[in-house]
């Protein structure tokens, strides 16, 4: 799967959704370094994909760049920016029992909103999973990068391109 690429200058804003979540009584916040370990435990766990260290990556970007959502003091999803390369948006997940109710839209549009704010025109969304590119088209009209290859994920271990 190729990248996806999202101009921040189009995105809607976040407002409604995080106001329509919290009457639900689901927050959606910047992480906390205090919250570190249960945030990186929660992301190796919460996915088929193991983001604990993307999420370790977004902790160490000052501010940190990750966003939380959660029900009576409990997590339920995240979404970080900046945490594998500059500009790209991900990893995002929500708990399963927890999807299909804006939770992931309003984790995607604070980040792209975030990134917005560091200036970007831009922002790439790195790699995302086949079944999620209607989402991401859907909710930030992201758009595929005519790519064939894995692109900035070519460089890990596995990947031999």
């Amino acid at each position: 799967m190729a990248d996806m690429l999202v101009k921040l200058y189009n995105i809607s804003d976040s407002h409604d959704i995080e106001r329509k979540l919290s009457e639900e009584g689901i927050k959606i916040k910047k992480a906390l370094a205090p919250d570190r370990s249960k945030i990186i435990n929660f992301a190796g766990m919460c996915a088929k994909d193991d983001y604990s260290d993307e999420v370790t990556a977004a902790f160490c970007n000052n501010p940190v760049t990750c966003y939380i959502a959660v029900r009576e003091k409990k997590l339920i999803g995240f979404a970080c920016y900046e945490a594998t390369a500059r500009n790209f948006f991900g990893p995002m997940a929500v708990l399963e029992e927890e999807r299909k109710k804006g939770i992931g839209k309003a984790l995607l549009l604070k980040s792209l909103e975030s990134m917005r704010e560091l200036g970007y025109a831009y922002a790439i969304i790195g790699w995302p999973a086949e079944s999620a590119a209607a989402f991401y088209q859907k909710c930030a009209g992201a758009v595929m990068i005519d790519e064939k290859s894995s692109g900035v994920y070519q460089r890990m271990i596995e990947m031999d391109e």
